[in-house]
C-alpha cells in the first residue's frame, strides 16, 4: 500500500460530530459545535473534550463546571456546521437553527431535544495544550432515543443516525452499514491450544 506522508496535522478521522451545550453563570445556553470529543475512561465514566480556550463554550464550562456532548444525526448537518461557524457571542444559535433545550437531570447545562444522544458531564480537570484544552468530563448520565432499543435486547446504531466529520478534508459523511461485531470479530483469529 502506497502512503502520502502528511506532516503533523489534525488529518485522523472519523470524528463524531457533536454539539455541546453549556450554560453561563447567569444561565445563558450556549451550544458549538466540536468533533475533538472522545470517551477516554471507563472507570470512572469519562470524556474528554478539547476547545479553544478562546470559546465562549469553554468560558462557560470554566464558569459553571458542567456541560453536555449532544450527538448530531445526519440530518442535522447544516444546523451542526453553523453552530461551529458562528460564536454565541454574535448570535442566538438556538432561535437561528430551530433546535430546541430541555432540562438536564444532573447538570445546569441543557440536553438539544432533537439529539438522539446526549451526554451530561461534570468538569473534573483539564490539560493545557497551547490554545487548547482538553476538559475531561465525568459522565453523570445518558440520554438515548427510545427507537435505538430493539425489543428483542441491544441498540440500532443507524437509529442514531450519527454525523461523523472527516478533519483535514472538511466533510461531513453518515454511517454506512455494519461490518463486524465487536468484540467477537477478532475471536476468529485466536489460536486454540
Amino acid at each position: 500500500m502506497t502512503k502520502r506522508k502528511l506532516g503533523p496535522c489534525v488529518t485522523f478521522f472519523p470524528q463524531p460530530t457533536t454539539l455541546v451545550s453549556s450554560v453561563d453563570a447567569q444561565g445563558e445556553t450556549d451550544l458549538m459545535t466540536a468533533s475533538w470529543v472522545g470517551i477516554v475512561s471507563k472507570t470512572p465514566p469519562t470524556i474528554g473534550l478539547s476547545l479553544n480556550q478562546s470559546r465562549k463554550t469553554y468560558q462557560n464550562i470554566r464558569e459553571t463546571g458542567c456541560f453536555v456532548v449532544n450527538m448530531v444525526p445526519a440530518s442535522l448537518a447544516t444546523e451542526a456546521d453553523y453552530c461551529g461557524l458562528k460564536s454565541g457571542r454574535d448570535e442566538d444559535k438556538k432561535l437561528v437553527t430551530g433546535l430546541h433545550f430541555e432540562p438536564a437531570e444532573a447538570v445546569a447545562a441543557p440536553l438539544v431535544t432533537e439529539a438522539p444522544l446526549n451526554v451530561e458531564c461534570r468538569l473534573t480537570s483539564e490539560i493545557d495544550l497551547g490554545e487548547y484544552r482538553l476538559l475531561l468530563g465525568e459522565i453523570l448520565q445518558i440520554h438515548a432515543v427510545e427507537k435505538a432499543f430493539r425489543s428483542e435486547g441491544g441498540m440500532d446504531a443507524l437509529a442514531f443516525d450519527p454525523l461523523v466529520y472527516l478533519g483535514g478534508i472538511r466533510e461531513y459523511w453518515d454511517l454506512g452499514q455494519k461490518v463486524a461485531q465487536a468484540y467477537k470479530e477478532g475471536t476468529k483469529l485466536f489460536q486454540t491450544p
